[in-house]
């Protein structure tokens, strides 16, 4: 291992940027995502089964001393607690310490505390393993995403990422079938079923713990922190492995190499200056984009199970059935249209998912308040409706891991994570099951119009202030903190 430059050392060139955004997609980088993209294949599976389970986990003999209300409120407002919590201090470290050490970490958090929740037996323990749960995945966000963006060539970036943060509703749609056989007490009995869901989880976590440790580290990351050496090994690699497995000589480099002064650990009053006064523009679209998207998914994730029971009567062991069929739509949605992001562009793919998708749910509120749906033709509705919203709440992390300096690139995700999930996603679950538990066709109804409402006006702020970052390297965007003005 090469030594570290030191902050303030002479500036020195790379085109490792360059060399890395012209490499020709190959089976190298399918093994990156295979590594790291499968993560939301776990968060999906996490919040579907929790939400499905709901109301096993309350039924006499369950094992555990807790009501429906206290899974899909107290205990799902945790779960995201945590994940704001978790993707902040991770993201803080990551910038830190590097991409590859925190994705390793954070799976490994994760795994502990969805293992000790299959132990639980009071509705405290159960709560208290929901958070960890969530600080693990809450620091997968963070690392996984700033990971991937670094190393996947930018003509591409837009579909890989959609479809990578898309890939939760396979979680999703595993979870929900898996729910159906473990409800079913003819298989398994009240107190063992939920306890093996959460088994699945944790096979699946550790199968992506193996494939993990075959991730290079960000060769971006690395040459900003000084370890030019490692960063330039790291991508002749890449470079030997891709022409190898492309049988093709690897085109010419076309962008400019950059100028680089390794710098010390960036620090909260050198983000929060970058954000405001740099970007003021960026952080408020971060935002908005953030707080609509959380806002809709955290609560039909925790509360659609609610929905089908409370006004349609579908029995609690079938719930999953009706998710399964939301999940496979919003995994359609990024792989469909991924390509249009980079085609098309950022800003009206971006717009027109959020406002189509909250022009369609409130078309599905007045059919809803009038009688008109049952449960197949509500189910019918949302995955129309989530079709869209999943592209365009996918690009909701593209776009805040792509728009900020590299230093910086991590903790940026997390704080447009964490604050809009806080407002979004803590207020949604709360605020969305509270309206549906009531049981009022009125309330449910209400609940739908203020998630298309944030939906629709964070559509209006990507039409007006969005970035086109389409096919750009992540240095155009936004320059490195640690950049300096080429020789002349």
């Amino acid at each position: 291992m090469s030594a570290p430059q030191r902050a303030g050392d002479q500036a020195v060139e790379t085109d490792v940027p360059g060399r890395l955004d012209r490499l020709p997609w190959s089976p190298w980088h399918w093994r990156i995502l295979i590594g790291l993209g499968t993560v939301w294949i776990l968060d999906g599976l996490e919040v579907t089964i929790v939400g499905n389970l709901a109301g096993r986990l309350a039924e006499p003999g369950s094992g555990i001393a807790i009501s429906t209300a206290q899974v899909t409120t107290v205990a799902a407002a945790l779960y995201v607690a945590g994940a704001c919590c978790g993707a902040l201090f991770f993201g803080w470290l990551t910038d830190r310490l590097g991409r590859k050490k925190l994705f390793m970490i954070t799976l490994a958090v994760y795994l502990a505390a969805t293992a000790v929740t299959a132990l639980s037996w009071t509705a405290w323990f159960f709560f208290l393993c929901r958070f960890f749960t969530g600080f693990g995945i809450g620091g997968e966000y963070a690392a996984i995403n700033s990971a991937i963006d670094e190393l996947i060539p930018a003509r591409v970036r837009g579909r890989i990422d959609l479809i990578v943060n898309g890939s939760f509703w396979i979680g999703a749609a595993i979870g929900a079938f898996a729910s159906i056989a473990l409800l079913d007490t003819s298989l398994f009995a009240t107190d063992v079923g939920w306890r093996l869901a959460f088994g699945i989880g944790l096979v699946l976590g550790l199968v992506i713990l193996l494939v993990r440790r075959h991730v290079p580290e960000s060769p971006r990351w690395l040459f900003t922190h000084g370890r030019r050496r490692e960063a330039e090994e790291i991508v002749a690699e890449a470079e030997r492995i891709v022409e190898r497995e492309t049988g093709k000589p690897l085109p010419p480099v076309d962008e400019p190499p950059i100028r680089i002064r390794a710098r010390g650990p960036v620090g909260f009053v050198t983000i929060a200056r970058t954000l405001v006064s740099h970007y003021p523009r960026r952080t408020v679209l971060g935002l908005a984009l953030f707080i609509g998207q959380a806002f809709l998914y955290n609560s039909v994730t925790f509360g659609y199970a609610a929905i089908l029971t409370t006004f349609f009567d579908v029995p609690t062991g079938r719930t999953g059935y009706y998710f399964a069929v939301i999940a496979v739509g919003n995994f359609l949605g990024p792989l469909l249209l991924g390509h249009l992001f980079d085609s098309v562009g950022r800003k009206p793919m971006i717009a027109g998912t959020y406002i189509g998708s909250g022009v369609l749910l409130f078309g599905t509120a007045w059919l809803f308040h009038r009688g008109s749906l049952d449960a197949t033709t509500m189910t019918a509705c949302w995955t129309a409706v989530l079709f869209l919203a999943s592209a365009g709440a996918s690009a909701a992390y593209l776009t805040v891991s792509e728009i900020f300096p590299l230093e910086t690139r991590a903790l940026c995700i997390a704080f447009f994570y964490a604050v809009g999930t806080a407002a979004g996603g803590i207020s949604g679950p709360l605020l969305f099951n509270g309206l549906v538990s009531s049981g009022e066709v009125a309330d449910a109804t209400l609940a739908f119009c203020i998630g298309a409402t944030l939906m629709v006006l964070a559509g209006l702020v990507e039409a007006v202030i969005g970035v086109k970052a389409e096919r750009r390297s992540l240095e155009s965007l936004a320059a490195p903190l640690s950049q300096v003005p080429s020789e002349p």
